[in-house]
């Protein structure tokens, strides 16, 4: 098992070489890191990834060997919702037509839906799967896991399978973007250096070539002129969205991502899942106990600062509109007041979306961010990051 590890963690690109495998082995037989999968996680990690930036490739491959680790198993999310478990046992999937899908379609608004799950729990007696109403699995219930319901809540299930779900009641863990993921088209990075701002700064330690002349040709003899090194003055706040839908667009993000980072050289960096809540984190695996409030942002960085939000902006009217809609906690304020926020603080800011812009009219929640952006989205093409780097200016 180990050696299989030690190889993948060789394929990711984590770089850790042989003394370093040997020292996890000799960790693990002196018993340090044997209590729990947890805690190997953590002496593999310490052992083995010598660069922060690498902890990334680290998980893919830590996923790879050890499915499931970092995820709560199905008995503590049974357990949080007082559920027994062979009533969410997997058996079959149903597959429904286009016709059946669409006669599913609504299903009243969030706190319908909540109250409608608790009268389930309160009435339901026994295992329920395939049927329309009781929690269960593999049905049209808007409540269990495995079945398809466009407005239900998802409870118990181990993976995404329809990305239709209003609420999800399991806890999930996105991977952050690879920063130094190759960058594909190279024009990403042409269509992002047009936004930015020379200015001189610092210390005198740039040649100054046609001041050295003129100083020479003066003084008769070799008079060497500096000045301060040109850098780029803009400052950039980039949000960017993991997980859920966003893992069909992980490589032109990660892109988009490693292009900033080699334009850029004021970037803060900030991560949120479909619509900006009241807290966002630098690191998945900080998600739920590292969050940093919103608000903290909107007081640290002023006005001058450009806000780039990148998203495909899909996901229920309730994220964005109605307290307690986002899909894995209670907001107490809708997603919208805090876009809205964010837009009044940093007036220069943009939204850019990898959904094919042929797309957007068939997503409700788009035209939603869309008039919150007052219309300032594009589409994740070079001309699209073009048109917008030119509004940021």
């Amino acid at each position: 098992m180990f050696l299989r590890f030690f190889a993948t963690l060789r394929a990711e690109g984590v770089g850790c070489s042989l003394s370093e495998f040997l020292s996890l082995l000799q960790a693990l037989q002196a018993g340090i890191g044997t209590g729990s999968v947890e805690d190997f996680y953590h002496i593999a990690r310490a052992a083995l990834v010598k660069d922060e930036r690498r902890i990334d490739r680290f998980d893919r491959a830590f996923s790879i060997c050890f499915q499931g680790v970092e995820s709560l198993s199905s008995e503590e999310v049974l357990a949080a919702l007082d559920l027994p478990a062979d009533w969410l046992r997997h058996d079959f999937t149903r597959h429904l037509s286009e016709e059946e899908r669409a006669a599913l379609e609504g299903a009243g608004s969030l706190a319908e839906l909540m109250e409608r799950l608790r009268q389930r729990l309160a009435e339901q007696k026994e295992r329920h799967a395939g049927g329309n109403k009781w929690v269960g699995t593999g049905g049209t219930s808007a409540f269990g896991a495995y079945g398809y319901n466009p407005a239900g809540m998802r409870i118990g299930q181990d993976r995404s399978i329809h990305r239709r779900a209003v609420k999800v009641w399991d806890r999930r863990d996105f991977r952050d973007y690879d920063a130094e993921a190759q960058v594909g088209p190279r024009n990403l990075q042409i269509a992002l250096r047009s936004l930015r701002a020379w200015a001189r700064a610092g210390a005198t330690e740039e040649l100054d070539l046609p001041e050295t002349i003129r100083a020479t040709a003066r003084q008769g003899w070799l008079d060497v002129q500096t000045r301060p090194e040109r850098q780029n003055a803009v400052k950039v706040l980039l949000f960017l969205d993991v997980g859920g839908s966003m893992d069909d667009h992980v490589h032109a993000v990660e892109a988009l991502f490693a292009a900033a980072r080699a334009e850029f050289r004021h970037l803060e960096v900030w991560h949120f899942h479909n619509c900006l809540y009241e807290g966002v984190w630098k690191e998945s695996a900080r998600r739920w106990t590292g969050a940093v409030p919103t608000w903290d942002l909107l007081n640290r960085y002023g006005a001058d600062w450009r806000a780039v939000f990148v998203g495909d902006a899909a996901m229920s009217p309730w994220e964005i509109e109605a307290a307690g809609g986002a899909v894995e906690h209670w907001n107490a304020e809708p997603g919208r007041v805090w876009l809205e926020r964010a837009c009044t603080q940093w007036p220069r800011h943009l939204w850019i979306n990898p959904l094919p812009e042929a797309h957007w009219s068939h997503t409700q929640s788009v035209g939603m961010i869309r008039r919150i952006f007052s219309d300032r989205m594009v589409p994740m093409t070079l001309e699209g990051i073009s048109s917008g780097t030119k509004r940021l200016r």
